[in-house]
């Protein structure tokens, strides 16, 4: 299906017009994929295997002067009947209605704070417990954002719940900033109300900061998760997550690490956890490091190498692989 449909629908985009109305329609194509040489060991035993990590489609234009457009479709993951937008990431329509305030409608992220959730799956090697095992992270809804200043977003976002099976009613209220409180601090925070599958409700506060300079910079998550009924509501169930890349020349030197803790007694009257991501009584450590080479200065080709464990599975990976990307328009000039 995905063979016969990639190259229907970039002919499909390729012919249309490229300017009407005076602006343009379509403003970029492009294609990414990430493969992987995939090697594990477990209590001494060895194992290994090639895999394809990621093959996606991406789609920018505009359909006027105030309204834009995001595609972003995955073509090495399933759909099925229940969920037939399984394998699209973006696909919404965006209304710059005024030079400060936007509406979206559409697919989108679900806005949840943090550098590690926030980037693109195609450049993160390993995730926490909190991140991988989220139901959805993209989702059908409603965005409003505010831009009181320049570089700094203020969204109020509603769309289903991330933490619960995306045929289910269940709904998260997200307030988002993306902003900055200096050149070399960047910050993505938020607070989520989100309902699980049994309609109780969680509260998130998910606090990400850059620091950066030229050559470095330094991620640091921490996110609070609790419900009303805990007995303590900070610092019982959380994870803090570190990131950090050094960038000399074409080469990228690369470390993480996150502590992730629910305390074993945040449970209801029936036994059953609170948080069903990273239910009570549990904690998850993972590490890892690793080096990227980039042999044409950019983005267009990525090697790396990664290293990576963690207290749960006990499993020491060992990762060699291969990014690249390629504008299908417009056509980069020799």
């Amino acid at each position: 299906m995905s063979g016969r449909l990639l190259p229907s629908l970039l002919a499909l985009l390729l012919s249309l017009p490229l300017a009407a109305q005076g602006f343009d329609v379509i403003d970029e194509i492009s294609l990414d994929t990430r493969m992987t040489f995939h090697q594990q060991t477990v209590q001494g035993e060895y194992k290994s295997h090639f895999q394809g990590d990621y093959f996606n489609l991406h789609i920018k234009g505009s359909i006027g002067e105030s309204v834009s457009f995001r595609i972003r479709q995955r073509f090495n993951k399933g759909i099925d009947a229940d969920n037939p937008f399984n394998a699209t990431d973006f696909l919404y329509l965006k209304w710059q209605c005024s030079p400060k305030f936007s509406l979206t409608a559409g697919k989108n992220a679900i806005l949840i704070g943090g550098y590690e959730i926030d980037s693109a799956p195609i450049d993160v090697y390993y995730y926490g417990a909190f991140s991988s095992r989220l139901h959805q992270y993209y989702a059908f809804g409603l965005n409003a954002t505010w831009t009181p200043l320049e570089g700094q977003d203020v969204t109020l976002q509603f769309v289903p719940s991330p933490i619960s099976p995306s045929t289910q009613n269940r709904y998260s209220y997200n307030l988002y900033w993306n902003g900055s409180f200096t050149p070399w601090w960047k910050t993505i925070w938020s607070i989520n109300l989100v309902e699980d599958e049994y309609g109780r409700k969680m509260n998130w506060i998910a606090l990400g900061n850059k620091f950066h300079t030229e050559n470095f910079f330094v991620d640091i998550d921490f996110i609070n998760r609790a419900s009303i009924h805990q007995s303590r509501y900070l610092f019982s169930d959380w994870s803090l997550i570190g990131k950090a890349i050094w960038t000399v020349g074409k080469w990228n030197l690369c470390t993480k690490i996150g502590y992730e803790l629910n305390d074993a007694s945040n449970v209801d009257a029936d036994g059953l956890s609170y948080d069903l991501v990273l239910p009570a009584g549990h904690d998850y450590l993972y590490a890892g490091a690793g080096v990227e080479y980039f042999p044409l200065g950019d983005e267009r080709l990525r090697l790396h190498a990664v290293v990576f464990r963690d207290n749960h599975d006990r499993i020491n990976n060992f990762d060699i692989g291969m990014t690249w990307r390629v504008k299908i328009y417009p056509t980069r000039l020799r």
